[in-house]
């Protein structure tokens, strides 16, 4: 009998697409006199249904997540919305950031051009926060790291900080609640 390999929702590598999509549904597929599904399918929203030997899945190890995270990078894309005499107040007139987070130079984030065109400053360095994003996180882990095994000797101040830097680890680290959960933010202090 069939047993399901991938979940709804997981993130899997559709070999012969060539690209990455997410299940949507799992389909089994039942036969008369059988208690279980003798094969299923899964519909990851490509126009057909693929069977299990055409998809990967994701490959997540738990401590890769910053290190491998660390390739984020600020690339800058042509302007196309305004000509560069029309963006003379912008930091870098005719272009605008996007931040990358694959080594294949695609996937980030990207502002929409009104938004930019509005506040380009804040844009900038909104950019560079979020490419500084995994830089951070692996500081604020080896803050609690180092404070964890000197404890005692670390004053109240850096233990302070710490304890702050593993909430906000743990808070990137888990699961977001589902919906209809109150979501519980970080609380700025």
């Amino acid at each position: 009998m069939a047993k399901a390999q991938f979940h709804k929702h997981q993130k899997v590598w559709v070999e012969s697409v060539g690209a990455w999509a997410s299940v949507e549904k799992i389909v089994p597929i039942w036969s008369k006199g059988f208690d279980e599904p003798i094969r299923i399918t899964y519909d990851v929203g490509l126009g057909r249904e693929f069977m299990a030997h055409e998809l990967r899945a994701e490959e997540e190890s738990p401590d890769a997540a910053p290190e491998d995270a660390g390739e984020w990078r600020l690339m800058r894309a042509k302007n196309k919305w305004q000509p560069p005499e029309e963006c003379v107040h912008h930091p870098y007139p005719g272009t605008f950031p996007v931040v990358v987070t694959d080594k294949n130079d695609w996937g980030g984030w990207r502002t929409p051009g009104a938004e930019y065109d509005r506040d380009p400053h804040k844009m900038e360095f909104q950019a560079r926060l979020i490419a500084s994003a995994p830089r951070l996180l692996k500081l604020a882990r080896m803050l609690t790291a180092f404070v964890g095994d000197s404890a005692d000797d670390a004053p109240l101040e850096i233990q302070r900080l710490a304890r702050l830097a593993g909430e906000v680890d743990r808070y990137v680290s888990e699961a977001p609640e589902g919906p209809g959960q109150s979501a519980r933010g970080m609380a700025a202090e």
